[in-house]
């Protein structure tokens, strides 16, 4: 099965240096397929250390001759762990951390700058304290082989790409703070429209895609007047394609509030200023201390993603689609089935008493008719119940987001729900959980020692075709693809991994409106 744009021939690709911003490149053939060269570690922007700590992305510093780029570069400040259930390698960041971190990564199969191949440029998850451009899983050998130029980049993740503070506010030309990892995204993306097509790239057929805190940057870029023109497309993997209230927040907060959490913050380390806070070590920023302010994965975290800056981003997706401010491009979007019964979050088991008093605290004078179309005799039927009522209110929610972003926008909007399980020993524990469609979706089973069958390759190349063939032309559908329809009238989704198919929304035409009127009248 083959994406709309072959990469033509085994012939070895790009082979001589490449000279970007900065200077000149040299990359490595694929071991996998001669078809492939990659350009790994390349700097596009300045280290953000030492007094560039906690400001807007710089230029990248000229180099004399030819740089090596064989490798990746360091990836940002974050807790490294080996794997995390029920994330394993493939999923995590392994290499050298620092501060000095603004890196990106280039695949490309074509043969001459003149190819103009589309663009596909991937932002990691790791909900804004984690992740990286060179996890294993995100590598793009096997989508480049599909006719794309594939990129991952570095943002800064944790305090380093998300603290503000009203001094940082004060010094900025921009008069705002606490937005450095949207800033290193944006500064990436303008990157790549200067400098792909040395790589064979086309600068008019970008396509940003990411999954989880990625997919909510996504969202956040499309809401951003600095990154208009840049990208044509958008793919949002469980990155909160939802109403309010349901899945992923994307409701990011004020100025004001991150402000307030930065200053708690710097009292709590002691700093006076935010000199002295440049001046602390990495080691002596990152320690937890009690009152520190905030939340996140990391305890004490006042830097906990994108806010309201009134620059990077003038306010949250939504409204920005109500005022019809948005950068509206195609958007291919969807979820996972395991992630929508509470997987992810974790919590204690489900019973039929637990699960009932959660109805009633969520849906209040509601909750009898919920309880009808959800119902919960026994603890057995309680789980099914709480899986299923998950599933479809996300997947009601999502289409009511497509929508209400219909009534501005002029683009189309794909969605998908997937439903494959992630072979390997917890497979019963944690199903289709958050990030296994990755694999599949960039075709890297290989970076992986699960126990895959036939049966996972075929679906990798089936969801890598549906990929590579909108990044290439705004609709995933192609020769041998099961048809996959834009979001219409009918209140559907596409089932991806096992069926391939669009079902309904919703369970049943009640269950749907009944989430519809509860999402839309709140």
């Amino acid at each position: 099965m083959l994406a709309i744009l072959s990469a033509g021939c085994l012939a070895a690709a790009i082979d001589k240096p490449v000279r970007v911003e900065g200077g000149q490149v040299s990359g490595v053939v694929s071991t996998r397929n001669a078809s492939v060269v990659s350009f790994k570690g390349i700097p596009f922007a300045a280290p953000p250390v030492g007094d560039l700590r906690w400001r807007a992305p710089r230029k990248a510093v000229p180099w004399q001759g030819v740089k090596q780029a064989d490798k990746f570069g360091n990836s940002c400040i974050q807790r490294i762990v080996t794997e995390s259930k029920p994330w394993t390698y493939e999923f995590m960041t392994h290499n050298e951390i620092s501060e000095d971190c603004l890196y990106l990564n280039v695949w490309t199969a074509a043969k001459a700058t003149s190819e103009k191949r589309p663009v596909y440029v991937f932002l990691y998850g790791g909900g804004f304290n984690e992740g990286s451009g060179a996890v294993p899983a995100y590598d793009g050998d096997a989508m480049a082989q599909k006719g794309l130029v594939v990129v991952t980049i570095n943002y800064r993740v944790g305090i380093f790409g998300y603290l503000a503070h009203p001094d940082l506010t004060k010094e900025a030309d921009y008069h705002a703070s606490g937005n450095y990892g949207l800033l290193d995204q944006i500064a990436a993306l303008k990157w790549v429209h200067d400098n792909i097509a040395g790589f064979g790239g086309d600068s008019t057929k970008v396509t940003v895609g990411g999954q989880s805190a990625g997919g909510m940057s996504v969202h956040y870029l499309t809401a951003s007047p600095l990154a208009k023109g840049l990208f044509v497309r958008a793919v949002i993997e469980s990155g909160g394609s939802t109403v309010s209230g349901v899945g992923i927040s994307l409701s990011p907060r004020s100025l004001a509030d991150a402000e307030a959490a930065g200053r708690k913050f710097a009292d709590a380390k002691g700093a006076a200023s935010i000199k002295e806070l440049r001046a602390m070590s990495v080691a002596d920023l990152t320690k937890p201390v009690a009152n520190a302010g905030g939340g996140g994965r990391g305890g004490g975290n006042p830097a906990s993603g994108p806010i309201v800056d009134r620059y990077a981003l003038p306010g949250a997706p939504l409204d920005i689609i109500a005022q019809g401010k948005q950068n509206d491009v195609s958007v291919l979007t969807g979820q996972n089935a395991g992630e929508l019964g509470g997987l992810v979050a974790g919590g204690a088991p489900v019973t039929a008493a637990s699960y009932t008093a959660q109805a009633n605290r969520r849906y209040g004078a509601r909750a009898e008719e919920f309880l009808k179309l959800y119902p919960a005799a026994n603890d057995t039927e309680a789980v099914a119940s709480q899986s299923a009522s998950a599933r479809d209110q996300a997947m009601v929610a999502m289409y009511v987001w497509a929508k209400t972003r219909e009534k501005t926008s002029k683009t189309k909007v794909y969605e998908y729900l997937w439903d494959h399980v992630l072979p390997g020993p917890d497979a019963a524990k944690y199903g289709a959980f958050h990030t296994s469609e990755v694999p599949y979706v960039l075709n890297t089973l290989y970076t992986s020692d699960r126990p895959f069958v036939p049966a996972d390759r075929t679906i990798a190349d089936t969801m890598s075709s549906y990929w590579a063939n909108f990044a290439a032309t705004g609709d995933p559908n192609g020769k041998g693809l099961a048809r996959w329809d834009p979001v219409g009238e009918k209140p559907e989704v596409m089932e991806l991994g096992d069926k391939n198919a669009a079902v309904p929304s919703a369970g049943s035409p009640e269950k749907f409106k009944f989430f519809e009127s509860y999402l839309t009248t709140k």
